[in-house]
């Protein structure tokens, strides 16, 4: 995991001329030492892709500028507000604060999860060798056709209406998503994991040992859990793990956004008078909210102490055992 202090960006532009075509390539660089570090190395990683686009190599002329998600090979490029030992709280995108650790393990279960693309296609399979069978029983080409496309118009809506109605089965989405916590959990009793209630669904801590976010374990873990994809990508990218710590400014009434937009770490210091300003709102809105509630241990077992240190400092900032509403 690497969170860096200081941020540069370097540009190799090639004209057009005789027998060479115009290239102009754009990289990061980034340092947790000076400016100067920074500088030096966006100019080495510009001219490395420079002279393999030059040669042919159908590589990105240009990094997006993102805070986290999406940031594949850069690091997370978010405000820093205080480092803990190995733990890292940054401001992220919308303004929160976000606790970023390199291993120890946060999952969130969310109760509405997306509905996978395997699991579309799955019902488009079954419904496209229904409608051909269709086609092949009455000898008509035509009505086979019209009703493969609707096969593939409707795979998405029956699979959701599906997946609603086995939820409701269930007894609703939070029994569902304690259920598969529980089965994970029969399936894994060396594991001590710190359950809190979120206002999307739930949190695990684990406490038992230290992680490599590229751990078969960590993968398998999140798929069993039902873990948001996009942050278990992430967590591999990234290569740490995260809790978002304070509330989300809309839940709070906060509907200004985070100044200015897009808020990607470091902003023109013309625009940082904006920043500070919304920052003193949002920390003075949030103050009465957790953003998150602890429910219970779940396991038994040694905690470790780098997941206790993690532990502590997540229930302190996010306001975990604090009786307030969650946001």
């Amino acid at each position: 995991m690497i969170v860096p202090e200081y941020w540069a960006e370097a540009r190799l532009h090639q004209d057009r001329t005789r027998g060479r075509r115009q290239v102009t390539v754009r990289r990061f660089g980034w340092s947790q030492t000076s400016q100067a570090d920074a500088e030096r190395m966006a100019h080495a990683r510009a001219q490395e892709v420079f002279r393999l686009v030059v040669a042919g190599e159908p590589l990105a002329r240009r990094e997006p500028k993102v805070g986290y998600n999406g940031a594949a090979g850069v690091p997370i490029r978010e405000e820093i507000l205080a480092r803990h030992g190995a733990a890292v709280i940054t401001r992220n995108s919308y303004g929160a604060h976000c606790l970023n650790t390199p291993d120890v393990l946060f999952a969130d279960v969310d109760f509405a999860r997306p509905l996978g693309g395997r699991v579309v296609l799955t019902y488009a399979c079954l419904l496209l060798t229904a409608a051909l069978g269709l086609g092949l029983w009455l000898r008509s080409g035509t009505l086979g056709a019209v009703a493969a496309l609707l096969a593939l118009l409707l795979a998405r809506p029956l699979a959701s209406a599906m997946r609603k109605a086995f939820v409701g089965w269930c007894g609703g989405p939070e029994r569902c998503a304690r259920a598969r916590i529980g089965a994970f959990m029969a399936r894994n009793p060396d594991w001590l994991l710190r359950l809190y209630r979120t206002p999307a669904g739930f949190r695990l801590l684990a406490l038992h040992r230290t992680f490599d976010a590229r751990d078969p374990a960590v993968a398998r873990c999140f798929a069993e859990l039902g873990a948001d994809p996009v942050y278990a990508a992430m967590c591999h990218n990234q290569h740490c793990f995260r809790a978002r710590v304070s509330p989300k400014p809309w839940r709070i009434g906060l509907g200004e956004h985070l100044r200015p937009r897009p808020g990607v770490w470091p902003v023109n210091p013309a625009r940082l008078p904006d920043r500070q300003a919304w920052v003193r709102r949002y920390e003075e809105t949030a103050a009465p909210f957790a953003s998150c509630r602890y429910v219970e241990t779940l396991g038994r077992g040694a905690v470790h102490p780098a997941a206790e240190s993690v532990r502590e400092l997540h229930d302190r900032l996010s306001r975990a055992l604090d009786d307030l509403k969650i946001a």
